[in-house]
């Protein structure tokens, strides 16, 4: 398989690891960080919601880089300390 395709598979994947992702980050809001955590999780669900638009129209190319920019919001979240996360496989966090 090329690197430059996304294949349907490659997309459910993306999908699978924003949506447990976003899961995790949800169940690990920081209260003192509660409004910003909010507003980071509303950002990626805004954009998860677009990549489902995307899927639905056959746009798999724009449905994957709106999965980027919303697992960005959560890498950042994670980062800043909105999300006490420590798991370097959903995010680009240390494992500690």
């Amino acid at each position: 398989m090329a690197n430059d395709i996304v294949t349907p598979e490659r997309l459910e994947k993306y999908f699978a690891i924003t949506q447990e992702a976003l899961a995790v980050a949800r169940a690990a809001m920081i209260p003192q960080r509660h409004a910003a955590a909010l507003e980071a999780i509303d950002m990626v669900e805004r954009y998860v919601a677009d990549a489902v638009h995307f899927r639905e129209q056959g746009e798999w190319v724009l449905a994957l880089a709106a999965l980027s920019y919303a697992h960005g919001w959560l890498d950042c979240g994670a980062r800043t300390g909105l999300f006490d996360v420590h798991d370097s496989r959903l995010f680009t966090v240390d494992d500690a």
